[in-house]
């Protein structure tokens, strides 16, 4: 049975990572006047309220989105990111300089999404996904679909629009979820080689990312660039360390932009780990 419930990491600093990257690269697509399409696999409850007794439980949004906040001089893309935080919170909380909600990636997508988008949205979770479909619910440019995230992907490539964005963000909860993530993953680029796919993934001593990225460099996909990053030294297998992200056909100048942006971001985040992020191609062509 799947428990996996992203409340109790909501404004944690992998969502400030992933939320950051979501938003660039949807920007980048929004260059263009044709429509898009933004597919997210796994998209939880939509948005989360920082007082629950999950969010409560770790607080994890104080060395996420909280330190964020609190940091002098952040970049553009850092600054438009609060503030897209901040428009899903009451007017009396931001005036507090303070965060009640944190909105999970469908509410960062819906935000950027012109007249002419559309989203998709995926969450196999029996508590979440109602929530997440009430949300969105009378909204003509959003479908959810409460599946298998792999299953309701694979049924909607390629997109009609042609053009879009696939986040996905598995919970890794089972044992082979890399595997199966990397089944997935070439299973779709061959339907549909031309979209941009952003995958999230952990950062810890006992997960196979080497193996996770040598399995796709040898699966014949092509423009494959990774950025990543740890915030606490990873001395324990179990311990989320750090987080990296994915992405398949990025957009123009968005490799050099996310290293710009990441030599802010990290040191603003780190909590003793002490070493510079990684940002290199896989594949590039």
């Amino acid at each position: 049975m799947l428990s996996y419930r992203h409340a109790f990491h909501a404004g944690s600093f992998v969502d400030v990572h992933k939320h950051i990257t979501l938003r660039m690269l949807l920007k980048a697509l929004r260059k263009k006047e044709s429509a898009f399409c933004y597919i997210d696999t796994h998209a939880g409850a939509g948005s989360y309220d920082l007082q629950s007794e999950y969010a409560q439980k770790n607080r994890e949004y104080e060395t996420g989105i909280s330190r964020i906040a609190a940091a002098e001089d952040p970049p553009a893309e850092v600054a438009e990111y609060l503030e897209a935080v901040k428009a899903v919170n009451p007017r009396k909380v931001k005036e507090r300089g303070e965060f009640r909600y944190y909105p999970g990636s469908p509410l960062f997508a819906k935000q950027l999404l012109r007249k002419q988008d559309r989203m998709l949205l995926m969450e196999l979770h029996n508590t979440e996904a109602p929530i997440l479909r009430s949300g969105f619910r009378d909204d003509r440019q959003v479908t959810v679909f409460h599946g298998d995230a792999f299953v309701s992907l694979n049924a909607n490539l390629p997109p009609k629009e042609r053009r879009g964005l696939v986040l996905i963000d598995p919970p890794y909860e089972i044992k082979n979820e890399f595997q199966v993530l990397t089944q997935a993953l070439v299973k779709a680029w061959r339907k549909w080689p031309t979209g941009i796919y952003a995958v999230w993934y952990p950062l810890q001593g006992n997960q196979p990312v080497p193996q996770f990225h040598y399995d796709l460099r040898t699966a014949g996909l092509r423009r494959i660039f990774i950025h990543e990053f740890s915030v606490i030294p990873d001395t324990e297998p179990n311990r989320l360390a750090g987080t990296g992200m994915l992405v398949i056909n990025p957009p123009w100048h968005f490799s050099e932009e996310i290293e710009a942006l990441l030599k802010w971001l990290v040191p603003a985040l780190d909590r003793g780990a002490g070493r510079p992020p990684r940002c290199e191609w896989l594949v590039s062509e």
